[in-house]
Order: C-alpha cells, then structure tokens, then sequence
C-alpha cells in the first residue's frame, strides 16, 4: 500500500495550492480519507476529512479557505488551499482508513511566506 502526496512548495500569503495524494495497492473508494498535517514543534492535527460516501469536513481554521475532495476513478484525493496563511506552514500528510486498516504518506511541505 503506498499514499503518494505531491503539489507542496513555498507561496506567499494569499496565495494557493493544490495538494494531491494518489493511492496505489488499495481498494480506494472503501476508504476514508484524511488531510493532516504538522507544524515544526507541533503535533500533527486532522485538516479535513472525506468519507467513502464524499462527505466532507473541515476544520474551523482553515473553513471558507480549503476544499477536500476525491477521485475514485483515479485513486485520489484533493485538497485546495486558498487564502494560504502563515500559520499554514506544515508538513501535510495524506492518510487511508478503513477499519482495521490505516495507513499515511510520506508528507509534502507548505511553506506559507513573503
């Protein structure tokens, strides 16, 4: 099983990324997915959710400004990140789950900055 996220970088405040994270050796549409990610001398927090049904979730920091979304045709999923903010600099990890079942990827960096 292997998560593969991609699309990080450095952008100014203001600005906007769109992250992926591509799935491979699973039975994608049975899994829930997650966006996490870990601020240096943070712990890692849940950024937003989408189930195996498509509903979505977000937490209140990043409300209005991310979008969570998926592909099950292509082993997928999406998060857009509008209105980028300092404060969203992390390393954000894609995570798979379906119980038992659990599985992340290797993480791809954000840096928010002028």
């Amino acid at each position: 099983v292997q998560l593969v996220e991609s699309g990080g970088g450095l952008v100014q405040p203001g600005g906007s990324l769109r992250l992926s994270c591509a799935a491979s050796a699973v039975i994608f549409r049975v899994y829930d997915m997650a966006w996490y990610r870990q601020a240096p001398g943070k712990q890692r927090e849940l950024v937003a959710t989408i189930t195996s049904s498509g509903s979505a979730s977000l937490v209140d920091s990043v409300k209005g400004r991310f979008t969570i979304s998926r592909d099950n045709a292509k082993d997928t999923v999406y998060l857009q990140m509008n209105s980028l903010k300092p404060e969203d600099t992390a390393v954000y990890y894609c995570n798979a789950h379906w119980v038992p079942y659990d599985y992340w990827g290797q993480g791809t960096q954000v840096t928010v900055s002028s």
